[in-house]
């Protein structure tokens, strides 16, 4: 079941969720700018711009005895991930902000690459569905040089004038998620001067209300096509970094009423052994939060633990970084994933790489049920996030982690290398400090427009 243009289907909804994230105009925002809280009136224009907000129900095959369905939130070919939602919520608050005052809006936005590239794409989107001038928005990204290889080419990047003005800059230090540290310091130290000298308004969207408002559409369309059980639970199970889309998904359901609602939702957390901190807070009172000692198996030359069934059994390398999409350490969102989870249900497990190549071919044989197209060879996979998804939720079963019977994985990423054209290094910019990341700003500077 295909849900088409959810976001201008459930807007709304977005908007009144937008109002309850933001009670006041910039609300939450801190000392920084805001665009405020409305969207632009749904035009024609509008519509097309939020197409690629389309979404699917997918029903899996049973495994055990348990009902599997995929949520496929990946389908916008632009950016093959769940982050198309808030970015299109997001850039349309822009160009709100755009039409109502004529100032110009330059988005800062560190990332592991995925928020980044949808950005870009909902930007593009916006300037080529007429709704503003490339003079007007744009985007100037900094993600770190791990994560590159995820980047994708675009009219952002072809164009001269759109490259120089929307440049992607990378960070080469050690700490991925530095990036985030650097571009917050660039904001808060050169706002003034930069906003003058560039005669625009910057705006660091990492916060999280600003991704809960598009998230909520993943309620409103279970809740219109495909409801769980009134008395039922249904698990929801996600891999995550710091679970904005299930976190979207229970603000949404404060939008649903009636019965149409269901059973209040369990919430299930797939994390790796690189950034574990979710799963280990939620357990931080019992074993189950403690990372398990590894011991070498020089038989097969990987390592094993039998301790804790929420950990790997088998990891090539206790310290893997099975996907840089997970890099976040000690979210904030945890005390409020916890509450929910403790106050409704669910649970959280970590994978590591040796499990997900286990599990590839089963994975790949369930989502071929649902018309989901795996690549053949895990090899060219470059975003592991549904596999993920899956291999937790399969381990999870066995180890009988799992009582709930009716479960939900969240497909919030899926793409190989064969999906999209990359970005060559001759295109992107170094900034590994808060001062180089200054000057990256500067030089999207139209100077002889400025000397006019």
């Amino acid at each position: 079941m295909i849900i088409e243009n959810a976001v201008a289907r459930y807007y709304t909804q977005i908007q009144e969720a937008l109002y309850a994230l933001f009670p006041e105009r910039g609300e939450g925002e801190g000392k920084g700018f805001s665009p405020g809280r409305e969207l632009p009136e749904l035009t024609p224009a509008v519509r097309d711009y939020l197409a690629a907000s389309d979404m699917a129900y997918l029903p899996m095959p049973e495994y055990g005895d348990k009902k599997l369905s995929l949520l496929d939130l990946t389908r916008n070919p632009g950016t093959s991930t769940t982050k198309t939602f808030p970015s299109l919520v997001m850039v349309a608050r822009a160009v709100r902000f755009i039409q109502d005052t004529g100032q110009r809006v330059t988005i800062v936005t560190p990332s592991s690459a995925n928020k980044a590239v949808a950005l870009r794409d909902a930007v593009l989107r916006a300037i080529t569905c007429g709704l503003v001038t490339a003079d007007q928005l744009n985007v100037i990204v900094l993600v770190p040089a791990g994560s590159v290889h995820k980047l994708r080419a675009s009219g952002l990047l072809t164009d001269p004038e759109l490259r120089r003005r929307n440049p992607i800059a990378v960070y080469g230090g050690p700490g991925a998620e530095t990036v985030k540290a650097i571009a917050r310091g660039m904001v808060d130290r050169h706002r003034e001067v930069l906003e003058k000298d560039l005669d625009t308004n910057l705006w660091y969207t990492l916060q999280l209300e600003n991704y809960l408002a598009g998230d909520v559409v993943r309620a409103l369309s279970e809740a219109e096509f495909f409801p769980a059980d009134a008395e039922r639970p249904r698990l929801h199970a996600h891999a995550v970094s710091s679970a904005y889309g299930l976190l979207g998904h229970a603000r949404g359901r404060e939008l649903v009423t009636g019965q149409e609602a269901g059973a209040p939702p369990h919430y299930f957390l797939v994390q790796h052994l690189g950034a574990p901190d979710m799963v280990v807070s939620l357990y931080e009172d019992c074993a189950a939060g403690t990372v398990p000692t590894y011991v070498y198996q020089r038989e097969w030359g990987g390592f094993a633990q039998g301790e804790n069934p929420r950990f790997p059994r088998v990891t090539f390398d206790p310290e893997e970084v099975l996907d840089t999409t997970f890099y976040s350490r000690n979210p904030v969102t945890s005390p409020e994933m916890n509450a929910l989870i403790h106050g409704q249900g669910g649970g959280g497990i970590v994978v590591s790489l040796g499990e997900c190549l286990e599990r590839y071919g089963q994975v790949r044989s369930y989502l071929a049920e649902a018309g989901v197209v795996v690549p053949a060879n895990p090899v060219s996979v470059l975003e592991w996030s549904l596999n993920m998804a899956m291999t937790g939720v399969f381990n999870a079963i066995d180890r009988g982690l799992v009582p709930e019977d009716d479960i939900l994985i969240h497909g919030s990423g899926l793409y190989g290398r064969a999906d999209f054209e990359g970005v060559g290094l001759s295109e992107l910019q170094k900034a590994d400090t808060v001062d180089a990341l200054r000057d990256v700003v500067l030089r999207t500077a139209d100077f002889s427009r400025s000397a006019a």
